[in-house]
């Protein structure tokens, strides 16, 4: 999921960013996690990745990032280094930290979220013998990855599973933040609900609007909006929401019968989730990891990707997970749906 890249500040990146220091230390906050240290070897691809707000740790979108870059170090010896938004970044902040990270040397350089767009776009002409990457978002340059993926269609399917395991034909979507990208998950949800069985009500909720990203970052809003839908009755809660919805899986668990459909990664295998893992009935899978490794590799590999890489349900982009085997009984009438919507006879939307 979802979901804004704003970035965190790049300070002592090296002397280069020393200079900087000053400026970005209020707004942003960096994580090495073993990155730079021993990764790489002399003359080493260096990788930066720019999170989203909430970065790595987050159990569901930064983390996804995250492991593209893992897989990478783990398997090309790059080095990463690891930059994290906070809520209060500006259009300036942004610019400066891409401006940073590539005087640096950095390259590829990944920014993991749509809200990273505008200034990679004005950065990316400045530099244009460094690679950029973008989730969630399409820039038109000739040294940016677009990596962008069908939400749509995997919430539809977490759409259907919602209303073949709902016993009160009441079900709930958290969305973290109004804006065209998380439409895309209540749309494929809605419509998977509605075209499995129409006479379920469906409550919806964003946790925050336009600039203010907080709702990807507030797991105790997460946990009001649940604790709310669950209080009028729904059953079943998807949130598309980053680590806010890690607040909504923890009121649904609270709730006997109640289901949570988690968002991005597997968030019933995650470490941090684990004691609310028996309601986790599925989770839309958003395979970002593999878009983050895929331009790394290019880079490395001498063969910089560039364009638009789309990652869909056809191509495994997108999936429903099964861990727990709690939709292993619908399973059929999911691949049934799902074949529909790779044949094409199914069109998801992507505005509700």
């Amino acid at each position: 999921m979802r979901r804004v890249a704003k970035i965190a500040a790049a300070c002592l990146v090296s002397a280069a960013l020393a200079v900087s220091a000053t400026a970005c230390g209020s707004t942003s906050s960096e994580k090495e996690s073993g990155s730079d240290k021993g990764s790489g070897g002399k003359g080493g691809l260096k990788v930066g990745i720019a999170f989203d707000v909430g970065g790595r740790g987050d159990r569901s979108f930064n983390d996804s990032a995250a492991r593209g870059g893992e897989k990478a170090k783990g398997e090309f010896g790059v080095q990463l280094k690891e930059l994290t938004a906070k809520d209060t970044d500006t259009e300036a902040d942004r610019e400066q930290r891409l401006t940073d990270m590539a005087d640096a040397g950095y390259n590829p350089i990944v920014g993991v979220g749509y809200a990273y767009a505008a200034s990679m776009a004005k950065v990316a002409k400045e530099y244009p013998k460094t690679t950029f990457g973008i989730v969630d978002s399409v820039v038109n340059a000739p040294n940016v990855n677009s990596i962008v993926f069908t939400e749509e269609q995997g919430s539809y399917l977490a759409g259907v599973a919602a209303a073949l395991k709902t016993k009160k034909d009441h079900v709930g979507f958290i969305g973290g933040v109004d804006v065209p990208l998380i439409k895309k998950f209540e749309a494929g949800y809605v419509q998977g609900v509605k075209d499995t069985n129409p006479k379920i009500k469906i409550e919806r909720q964003y946790l925050s609007h336009g600039s203010d990203t907080s709702g990807f970052s507030s797991p105790d809003k997460g946990k009001e909006a649940a604790q709310g839908m669950l209080d009028k009755g729904a059953d079943v809660v998807y949130s598309a929401a980053g680590s806010s919805g890690n607040g909504a899986i923890e009121a649904v668990h609270g709730v006997k019968g109640a289901w949570a459909i988690g968002v991005d990664s597997d968030q019933y295998n995650i470490p941090g989730l684990a004691q609310y893992k028996s309601s986790i009935l599925t989770s839309v899978v958003k395979n970002v990891d593999i878009g983050v490794y895929d331009l790394i590799k290019s880079v490395h590999d001498g063969k910089p990707q560039t364009g638009t890489s789309t990652y869909s349900l056809a191509k495994n982009g997108v999936s429903l997970a099964t861990s727990g085997g709690f939709i292993e009984d619908i399973q059929p009438k999911l691949d049934a749906a799902k074949k529909k919507i790779v044949d094409g006879d199914i069109k998801v939307k992507t505005t509700p």
